[in-house]
């Protein structure tokens, strides 16, 4: 494999050297958390289908009204105060273990989109071939530290028995940590099972395996399928980003600051619910945030509205002292052309500055989150790298600078210096030479270096090891499980 095509061994989470950016006022922060203490209090939050928790939120002290829950004023908050703020995930290999809170982040691939697209086979429903191939290049990838979940849906399996198959590629083809699946509560449990097989049951009882995405119906509303997973997860200590689906103008307010202040009620009602299910379990303040694009309907990425609720859902999250998720590449584009460029870039340096430790859709994402694109997962994985030297911050010391200018002197230059070659961030796919030299080499654009980088990386896969025993327990596990019941695409 040549240069342009290697990968390196596991790079540590990013930890920032550099400040957040800090949008909001004190006395901003202030009325918004105000209002989100008003909101439970007076609207309050739906919990569908779920009388368990109707009655844990009684006993807790909030006013039931039907399936209705209204919080006093502080109760959220105050349930609140026992998540940690820093919590590690295990991962089976040890050194890809990764600390998600405090000032690290986390970055991981898309997350569930149907289609994906490549350039020779364009845009198709997902099948498992894909799903195991996504997951291949992302162990393969040196800046990614998370396997992530469902990096695309395999369409061609059975619903109620894809997260068997799903979950036993992320522990069989990767050795980077996973998330578990959150379509059923059922099927969270199965997780948590495969989990014992693999890490062992004692393991997975005092360490957090899994953190899982837990959807908030936005505006308000839990319903019983997440929230039932939910249940299973912070049960058994097992991390949950508690995600609102909030569209700017469609499932929250059209400002700023409404939206912040709906997000943040959905949150806190989420984490301190989890805290009632088991207080201590760890939950990622991870609302996920679009506008309208009133020309179509359709989702805008990397918009002015986007990122201030991006930069002060930060703020609340560190206020409140809970890891954030935030960012991605995200973007509303069809190909990776020009626009998925500009939106990803955006959406990922928000996610960097405002202070997200968990960093969901981190490469790949296209067409709204319908689409997992192969091309654009390994630029996207590349240009990773960036958020990895930006946020390491700028060196103080000039002690080695004033050396080399001594040694070269007026009218020299820096050029094949060891130290000036060692720090530099460059690409692994992308082509910045000279024109001639580039036409020489074929005159390849973006997209066909990207083709080629996945082909590359594809065929010189190779699977981390895994222990036999383990790997056929797993293996029964999921045949068993299958045999249990009927195919469903239900």
């Amino acid at each position: 494999m040549s240069d342009r095509t290697s990968t390196a061994d596991e790079t540590a989470e990013i930890t920032r050297a550099i400040p957040e950016l800090a949008l909001l006022s004190d006395d901003a922060l202030q009325a918004i958390e105000a209002a989100a203490d008003t909101i439970l209090q007076e609207v309050g939050v739906n919990f569908v289908n779920n009388p368990e928790a109707l009655e844990r939120w009684r006993r807790a002290g909030a006013e039931i009204e039907g399936e209705r829950v209204r919080l006093p004023r502080g109760l959220a908050r105050e349930l609140c105060a026992s998540a940690p703020g820093v919590f590690t995930q295990a991962a089976r290999n040890p050194a890809r273990s990764v600390e998600i809170g405090g000032r690290g982040l986390v970055l991981a691939p898309v997350y569930g989109p149907p289609f994906v697209h490549d350039a020779g086979r364009g845009r198709r429903y997902a099948t498992i071939e894909d799903f195991r191939n996504f997951l291949k290049l992302g162990q393969m990838a040196r800046w990614l530290h998370h396997s992530g979940g469902t990096v695309c849906e395999p369409t061609d399996l059975p619903v109620n028995k894809r997260h068997l198959d799903m979950l036993h590629a992320h522990m069989t083809l990767s050795d980077k940590p996973f998330m578990g699946t959150a379509t059923e509560p059922s099927r969270a449990r199965d997780c948590i099972e495969m989990c014992g097989i693999l890490f062992g049951e004692e393991v997975v009882r005092e360490k957090t395996v899994m953190t899982s995405l837990i959807t908030i119906g936005s505006p308000l509303t839990f319903d019983d399928t997440m929230t039932g997973a939910l249940e299973i997860y912070a049960a058994h200590n097992q991390a949950c980003i508690l995600s609102p689906f909030a569209v700017v103008g469609a499932t929250s307010p059209g400002s700023v600051a409404g939206t912040l202040a709906q997000l943040l009620a959905e949150v806190l009602a989420g984490a301190a619910y989890a805290q009632l299910v088991r207080k201590g379990a760890p939950v990622i303040f991870g609302p996920f945030v679009t506008t309208m694009d009133r020309h179509g309907g359709g989702t805008g990425f990397g918009t002015p509205a986007a990122s201030q609720i991006t930069y002060g859902a930060g703020q609340l999250a560190r206020r409140l002292g809970l890891p954030y998720r935030a960012g991605g590449a995200l973007t509303g584009a069809r190909l990776p052309d020009a626009q998925a460029a500009y939106e990803s870039a955006a959406s990922l340096h928000d996610g960097l500055l405002s202070g997200a430790n968990f960093m969901l859709h981190a490469c790949g994402w296209l067409e709204g989150g319908l689409v997992s694109s192969y091309e654009k997962f390994v630029m996207d994985a590349d240009r990773l790298g960036v958020l990895h030297g930006f946020a390491g911050g700028v060196e103080a010391g000039l002690d080695d600078a004033l050396d080399a200018l001594r040694e070269v002197g007026p009218g020299g230059h820096f050029l094949g210096r060891e130290p000036e070659m060692a720090g530099a961030w460059h690409s692994d796919i992308f082509d910045s030479r000279p024109f001639e030299a580039w036409i020489e080499d074929g005159g390849r654009d973006a997209m066909k270096l990207a083709t080629e980088r996945v082909r590359d990386l594809l065929e010189n896969y190779e699977p981390p090891a895994l222990d036999p025993a383990i790997e056929d327990a797993l293996s029964a596990y999921v045949a068993a499980k299958k045999a249990e019941m009927p195919d469903s695409f239900m």
